[in-house]
């Protein structure tokens, strides 16, 4: 008798380290590719193919580089002179550009680039409004836009962290 379990298993393994591979790239462009990687190595620990110690490290990791992101761009954006509230135009800024940029054409591109201008532009936009200077409106923007950028490439080292020690969890068991 044929067991398709036993079959299907390196199917399913490698499907599932493929998807975890495409959320990686999901990662720098602000979307949770982290998290959605953990979603599929969580329904490996269900299933008995990835261990629960594993997944509860990972998550920490996550929660981690989720903290680290929030306080890379708020320093850096108050090293460079922006207030709470630019801030907070950077955060949406970067988020609206990322949403703004999904139909570019160019995969990747258009989001990244939408993300890191609309990050400028929030900060921007906040800091002529409270300060009608264009020298500390531009340098303002510019910490927002170095945070941002620092902080996906922090992200995405401990995306693919969670790529790595997730894939050899999955090929060990």
């Amino acid at each position: 008798m044929v067991d398709f379990a036993t079959m299907t298993q390196p199917l399913l393994t490698t499907g599932a380290i493929l998807v975890m591979v495409a959320c990686l790239f999901l990662i720098p462009l602000g979307f949770p590719g982290t998290w959605l990687m953990l979603a599929v190595l969580a329904i490996g620990a269900w299933v008995g193919e990835v261990a629960w110690w594993v997944l509860g490290v990972l998550i920490v990791l996550a929660g981690l580089a989720e903290v680290a992101e929030f306080l890379i761009v708020r320093r850096t954006s108050q090293q460079f002179g922006a207030s709470r509230k630019a801030f907070w135009g950077a955060i949406v800024g970067g988020t609206v550009g990322v949403l703004i940029g999904l139909p570019i054409p160019l995969p990747l591109v258009g989001p990244l680039l939408g993300g890191l201008l609309g990050t400028f532009g929030g900060a921007a936009a906040v800091t002529w409004w409270e300060t009608k200077h264009m020298k500390t409106t531009g340098r303002a923007a510019f910490g927002a836009l170095v945070g941002r950028a620092f902080a996906a490439a922090a992200k995405t080292a401990v995306g693919f962290a969670v790529l790595v020690v997730g894939a050899t969890a999955l090929l060990l068991r």
